[in-house]
């Protein structure tokens, strides 16, 4: 798949070929977190949007699990020891984590600061727990983006046919449902996601705005003072 510039998904002047610097000024890049109920479509709008934006890095992941069939340490996750985890945790090296069952999951913070530093938007697609973490540590970086479904009938049809769980286990995720859909209140954009086009487009919007923001982008000050500077210099020229 052809990766495309944000310009390419939108119409008018915007020229964003040198990304991730922005108009000649470089640009911090963000936390980008994607949340949903179970079902609800994270996953693969967070492929989706890997797949076809080049200044969007997903970070990899350590965890204390077992490598599963093909998985390579280093690509799908960094295998640790239990201890070397605890280490990580103790020592700050680490973004945000999570337990499930006996296994920990966390995301290294170095690479997420060289990320960062290079002007690359960092994608999580992960549950509250791991955004509230996120946002505890780097406030100023994250921008949160928490998605809906249509409605209750649609989420239950797509977790069937994903083919991922037991009809008890569909039950048991409805159940469920009720307290994951209010995490909305915590995030600061919300998508309904009727269906992937509409809610990928919704998406990249956000991005877009959110790269252009003042506080991302390093030497504006500068930029402006040239700008006054050339200014100044037209008006001389003319009165001379």
């Amino acid at each position: 798949m052809v990766k495309k510039r944000l310009s390419e998904f939108h119409v008018g002047d915007f020229d964003d070929s040198n990304l991730p610097h922005i108009g000649g000024l470089q640009r911090r890049g963000m936390l980008l977190v994607l949340s949903a109920p179970s079902g609800g479509g994270k996953t693969t709008m967070a492929n989706e949007l890997i797949a076809t934006d080049p200044d969007v890095f997903r970070s990899t992941s350590c965890t204390t699990r077992k490598p599963r069939g093909q998985e390579i340490d280093g690509k799908e996750y960094h295998f640790v020891t239990h201890d070397r985890f605890h280490e990580m945790k103790g020592g700050k090296e680490l973004l945000e984590w999570t337990q499930v069952y006996e296994n920990f999951y966390g995301t290294p913070l170095k690479q997420v600061d060289d990320a960062l530093a290079q002007g690359k938007d960092v994608l999580f697609a992960i549950d509250n727990h791991g955004a509230r973490q996120i946002k505890e540590v780097a406030p100023e970086d994250i921008v949160s983006v928490f998605i809906l479904p249509p409605s209750m009938e649609e989420l239950e049809r797509r977790l069937i046919n994903r083919g991922q769980d037991t009809p008890e286990s569909v039950r048991i995720r409805m159940k469920d449902l009720e307290k994951e859909i209010e995490y909305y209140r915590d995030y600061d954009y919300v998508i309904i996601n009727r269906n992937l086009e509409d809610s990928m487009l919704k998406l990249r919007t956000i991005l877009g705005a959110e790269r252009m923001k003042r506080d991302r982008l390093h030497g504006l000050e500068d930029f402006s003072q040239r700008l006054q500077s050339e200014l100044s210099e037209r008006r001389n020229s003319i009165e001379n």
